[in-house]
């Protein structure tokens, strides 16, 4: 950082600059870690020497455990791009506004979870749905190891609930898919042809905004060989528009790159998946219990709107455990699987 030569190349100033808050981090995490351990230490020396401190004791272990768990957590993510932010994308599975209202749940679940962990978050395509929910969602998580957590997320949910939109008050099945993507640095150069594009541009739908609505702003890029459809409609201008759906479409390819290869050397050597494509992950029961489940590794927490108000952490933790311990857990569902 002090070579004056830096500044003269951005590209390189700006990677410079996210391994320094990235070596920064690590450092006041071990510190904070070093500061539980030491309160817990003094705690425990008292009570040794007779003062009444078994209160101040069990909040000084409880905190260190906490801390340790966290970093625990953070050290199972060793892939590439599990360090950087992470581009979330929520859609409804067939049954119309059933679906789409769960989409929605979905859409909040996250932000709250992202909330909780002092993420910066960004809406950059929310379409609502007819009547309620929205038909399809894409969010831009910033924060350290947004996508390493997320990418636990990716697959298809299934809620089971009685339906509020159903008079007759029937219990109905609902899915919806959320899958995550690694928000691409300068570094890594993903090959476009524009002539394989189709772009379309449309009026934007979201809540509110003096340029909701007004002008023909939105972007839709369609990638032809792949099929891949990416919008965004959150800022100002059609150019900001389009760059970011670029982004957000090199990601996706990049990834589904990245996955043909997975499955290829899994093929190679032999391995067997424990997770199919399109495999739902986690069910939601609302009725006629109370429960959610991970299908990934039997991991289940009884407490439903607490995990559905964002406290996902002890599943995205049993999910690194898993893959991290067993080796089982190396298939990546499908996007498209709802």
């Amino acid at each position: 950082m002090a070579d004056p030569g830096l500044w003269s190349d951005p590209a390189r100033a700006q990677t410079a600059l996210r391994s320094r808050t990235r070596l920064t981090e690590e450092i006041e995490a071990f510190r904070r870690l070093e500061k539980r351990l030491e309160d817990a230490e003094v705690c425990a020396e008292l009570a040794r020497e007779g003062e009444d401190v078994a209160v101040d004791l069990k909040q000084a272990v409880d905190a260190l455990q906490a801390a340790l768990d966290e970093r625990e957590l953070e050290i199972m993510l060793t892939g590439e791009h599990d360090a950087g932010n992470a581009i979330l994308t929520i859609h409804p599975g067939a049954g119309g506004t059933e679906s789409q209202d769960w989409a929605e749940m979905l859409y909040r679940m996250y932000l709250r979870w992202a909330e909780g962990r002092g993420y910066r978050v960004e809406a950059l395509d929310y379409q609502k749905g007819d009547e309620a929910g929205i038909k399809s969602a894409t969010l831009m998580v910033r924060g350290k190891d947004a996508y390493g957590f997320l990418r636990a997320e990716s697959g298809v949910h299934r809620l089971v609930r009685i339906s509020p939109f159903d008079s007759s008050g029937r219990r109905h099945t609902s899915f919806a898919s959320v899958y995550a993507y690694p928000e691409l640095n300068d570094e890594i150069e993903v090959a476009v042809d524009e002539k394989d594009l189709r772009v379309d541009t449309y009026r934007s739908s979201g809540a509110g905004g003096q340029h909701v609505n007004v002008t023909d702003s939105a972007v839709r890029i369609t990638h032809l060989p792949t099929g891949i459809v990416v919008s965004c409609q959150n800022e100002r201008s059609q150019h900001r528009n389009r760059d970011m759906a670029m982004k957000i479409l090199k990601s996706r390819l990049y990834d589904l790159e990245r996955r043909k290869r997975d499955e290829k050397r899994a093929v190679e050597e032999g391995a067997k998946k424990d997770i199919d494509f399109g495999s739902q992950i986690r069910s939601y029961v609302l009725q006629p219990y109370t429960l959610v489940k991970d299908h990934r590794t039997g991991f289940e927490r009884g407490d439903v709107q607490t995990v559905l108000n964002g406290d996902i952490d002890p599943f995205i933790r049993s999910y690194l455990m898993a893959k991290k311990t067993k080796g089982k857990l190396t298939a990546e569902p499908d996007e498209d699987a709802a």
